[in-house]
């Protein structure tokens, strides 16, 4: 959100390595004020517990909603990336794929994961009442923007309607902030929706970009689940891992979340964000192009091939179209770094405070001679 290797945040990063290294598997007090920050800006987080990375918070989540509920279902939104672990390696980048991507991954790893289309409300209704019959749902899994970062936006109220339904059939909700966090505000998806998340993970976002980012908060009689065990009380989850909480990741943190609360660097990204969608937008319609541009604040989509909106119900679809859609989206990428623009996936790009209007407006330029290419414009 700050841009690449914010200067501010670097210098503290290189006291604190110059102090203690970068390592210490000791509890330090960038920890406590990191954990303290994030607590600030987003209440519902009233414990957190570092982690190596977002797929590990992740899976700590996980583990600890079953150990809390008791229960082992896990439901996600199909086509959401919640990592690679063995459990999330499931209904992965399209809807209805299930399986698809889980080579080398035993079935019973992803026996209790199950998916369900974005914004089918009623689908998710059906598998909740059907695990009943099996135990229950120990919780649900989204990312609040949508899939893929919001690549198959959700409808405004979707969060909330979760919510409600995860209190109905005694499921957690877990929000994924790896993307949205501190991203759509300071106080990340959860304070933009009005939403409460039982457990919120983060990723990178939560230590500025810095090696070793991840985390996961929540409420306290879930998250104490982590500190339980041997001479403590209830159940225990074991979490463990010897680079999480260290103090290069936490200093990184602490100070770049408060370089984004006085700098206003969530709003002022989203503005790039918005610069860009609409330049995009431009050069789309002059050239007649059957593309889409859209953004969510600093979160931009690019679509032009379309392959993560494919739907595994048309299976002659699928057969015909996914390769060559595929390659279209690959082809695309490769044409956007030749002028010196990078992408994820050739679709999606994150703005950040260091996109000023003369940044966004030479990528548009950059755009322009990529898309005034295509065969037909």
């Amino acid at each position: 959100m700050l841009g690449s290797n914010y200067a501010p945040v670097r210098e503290k990063v290189q006291q604190v390595i110059n102090r203690s290294g970068p390592v210490t598997g000791l509890f330090h007090e960038y920890e406590l004020k990191l954990a303290q920050l994030v607590n600030r800006l987003m209440p519902n987080v009233e414990m957190l517990r570092m982690a190596g990375s977002g797929t590990e918070a992740v899976m700590a989540a996980i583990r600890v909603a079953r150990t809390h509920t008791r229960k082992k279902k896990i439901i996600k939104v199909g086509g959401a990336y919640h990592g690679w672990s063995d459990q999330m390696v499931y209904g992965l980048h399209i809807p209805g794929t299930g399986r698809f991507e889980a080579k080398g991954i035993p079935r019973g790893a992803s026996a209790h994961t199950q998916e369900f289309y974005p914004n089918d409300l009623g689908a998710l209704r059906r598998l909740l009442t059907l695990n009943l019959l099996t135990g229950g749902t120990a919780a649900v899994i989204v990312e609040p923007v949508g899939p893929e970062s919001g690549t198959r936006p959700v409808y405004r109220d979707f969060n909330q309607k979760v919510r409600e339904l995860c209190d109905e059939f005694g499921a957690l909700l877990i929000f994924d902030e790896v993307v949205t966090g501190f991203r759509l505000g300071m106080g990340s998806a959860q304070g933009y929706f009005g939403v409460k998340p039982d457990l919120t993970v983060f990723g990178k976002c939560i230590t500025g970009g810095y090696p070793m980012a991840g985390a996961l908060g929540g409420r306290k009689e879930v998250m104490m689940h982590l500190s339980a065990g041997i001479g403590g009380t209830g159940e225990r989850a074991y979490v463990g891992g010897t680079l999480s909480a260290n103090p290069l990741s936490c200093v990184a943190g602490y100070y770049a979340l408060l370089e984004m609360e006085k700098t206003n660097a969530p709003v002022i990204a989203g503005r790039a964000g918005d610069r860009l969608t609409r330049g995009l937008n431009d050069i789309i319609a002059e050239h007649h192009l059957p593309f889409v541009a859209y953004n969510q604040g600093s979160i931009v989509h690019l679509e032009t091939a379309g392959v993560m909106l494919l739907d595994f119900r048309n299976l002659l679809k699928i057969a015909r179209e996914l390769k060559p859609r595929n390659h279209m989206m690959q082809e695309m990428g490769a044409a956007y770094m030749a002028q010196g623009i990078i992408t994820l996936a050739g679709s999606r790009m994150y703005t950040s405070m260091a996109d000023t209007d003369a940044v966004i407006d030479d990528a548009l330029n950059r755009f322009e001679a990529v898309l005034s290419s295509v065969e037909g414009a």
